[in-house]
């Protein structure tokens, strides 16, 4: 499907692109770009937010903004057009805006629109293509004809150009950074070349002055809480269950009313795997890795599938198949500020140790800063879930869809413990695995479990077992 079209020799159209994920809409988070800006060939113009990941949209072609059609928070299907941009400006007088102009209006939009008849559906990258019955999803904004749209688009055009030169100088992922922490990037000082904002600065315009943290006495949020769009009184703030959270909530759901879920614990002694993090850490082999216990801790996890390759399946209802997985696609879940995700490690189980660590760290680094793809989150075989860093022992994980185990990881701790005949303080921490019982039965999943708590506990046994 073509993301473009041209509407004359002067004048094109950018879509909402069919990315291939299933998904048949997306939100326009943000615009960068404002009627009268120049725009080159792959650079960003908007935002927009599937029910999968934040994704940034490139345009395709040089030229200078016309029209946006869709303000944020418009939610718009694939194949809309949603930026008109002049290719051959200063050619002759720029024709009048369309008849309709969307803006947001006080007027209620309407509650659906009639059903779209089944059969393909546009999509979004990476999921194929929806073969069911849709209904449409009300718009937020409506539609103004005639003389007021016409009215509404000179004023656009002719706030365009003050817009392009008061807007601060920024590149979209800085762009995306002030956002998330809160900043206008108005009052941030630029230190880059010719007057560019630099991530540096805007970490700069977050850091409190030495007198205001001094007077801090709690540490501050990794991360936003959303924020809230409707409040109601002093006692309670409605917050809209959309995109990726709305995503999380139905899979979730879906996971554990479909899926049997059986969890089984085990509490080990890790002294010896906090031991190798520690000497890791200073080996000239592992510079630049990131070198933590979630890292022995997935290593183990592999080696335990590969002992136990039934652990690694999903269970295909249509053909009442279990699909026995030769890969591994090792999920991590993440906390960001749209909510919990789970990017995984394509072929993890092919992967060295500093390469799963390289691996990792790319990982968490993209997640905290809203740059996963949608196909880093797609084909994830098992899951691991590491609660520890909420102080939290353990807990019982739920599935991620398609998937047929979810190992938890509670806090590592100093506890007293027996070894070698004597009670000792010892690192001790409890791992929890959740399994489908449809295609894994308690001997297997306890078999596995057992095979990770046994090689934190001796980690020589990655060498000896791996």
């Amino acid at each position: 499907m073509t993301t473009m079209t041209e509407t004359s020799a002067r004048f094109r159209e950018f879509k909402m692109p069919d990315v291939g994920e299933g998904l048949t809409e997306a939100e326009i988070l943000k615009w960068f770009v404002q009627p009268g800006d120049t725009v080159t060939d792959g650079q960003v113009v908007c935002e927009v937010e599937t029910a999968k990941a934040a994704v940034e949209l490139p345009i395709p072609f040089d030229g200078v903004v016309h029209e946006l059609r869709f303000p944020e928070g418009t939610t718009v299907d694939v194949g809309e057009v949603i930026i008109a941009v002049d290719v051959a400006p200063g050619s002759g007088d720029v024709p009048a805006a369309p008849e309709a102009v969307r803006q947001p209006v006080a007027e209620p939009a309407p509650e659906a629109e009639p059903e779209a008849p089944k059969g393909r559906q546009p999509v979004l990258v990476g999921y194929g293509v929806a073969e069911t019955s849709t209904k449409r999803r009300a718009r937020k904004g409506a539609v103004i004809p005639g003389p007021a749209a016409a009215a509404i688009q000179a004023e656009i055009n002719g706030h365009g150009a003050k817009a392009a030169e008061s807007r601060p100088l920024a590149k979209p992922p800085v762009r995306k950074l002030a956002k998330d922490l809160g900043i206008d990037l108005a009052t941030v000082t630029p230190t880059g070349e010719g007057g560019v904002i630099t991530r540096e600065d805007v970490h700069a315009a977050v850091a409190p002055a030495p007198a205001e943290a001094a007077a801090r006495t709690e540490e501050a949020p990794s991360a936003p809480a959303p924020a809230p769009v409707a409040q109601v009184g002093a006692r309670e703030t409605r917050i809209p269950v959309k995109g990726v959270r709305k995503a999380i909530a139905q899979a979730m759901v879906g996971s554990a009313f479909t899926a049997p879920h059986v969890t089984e614990f085990v509490t080990v002694d890790v002294t010896r795997t906090m031991k190798l993090v520690a000497e890791l850490k200073e080996d000239k082999d592992m510079a630049g890795v990131r070198v933590n216990p979630l890292l022995i801790i997935a290593k183990a996890l592999l080696v335990a599938i590969r002992r136990n390759p039934g652990i690694n399946a999903a269970w295909d209802e249509a053909n009442q198949e279990i699909v026995q997985k030769h890969y591994v696609n090792l999920g991590i879940a993440a906390a960001t500020p749209r909510g919990l995700i789970v990017p995984n490690i394509k072929d993890a189980h092919d992967k060295t140790l500093p390469q799963l660590g390289e691996a990792l760290g790319e990982l968490v680094s993209t997640a905290r800063e809203g740059r996963t793809s949608p196909a880093a989150m797609a084909g994830g075989t098992v899951t691991i879930t590491n609660v520890g860093v909420f102080g939290v022992d353990t807990g019982t994980p739920i599935l991620n869809p398609g998937e047929s185990a979810i190992l938890a990881v509670g806090t590592i701790k100093l506890q007293p413990w027996v070894h070698k005949g004597k009670v000792k303080p010892r690192q001790v921490t409890t791992l929890a695995l959740s399994f489908d019982h449809r295609l894994v039965d308690g001997e297997l999943g306890s078999k596995v479990l057992a095979d990770v708590a046994a090689v934190l506990e001796q980690p020589k046994r990655l060498i000896t077992w791996g």
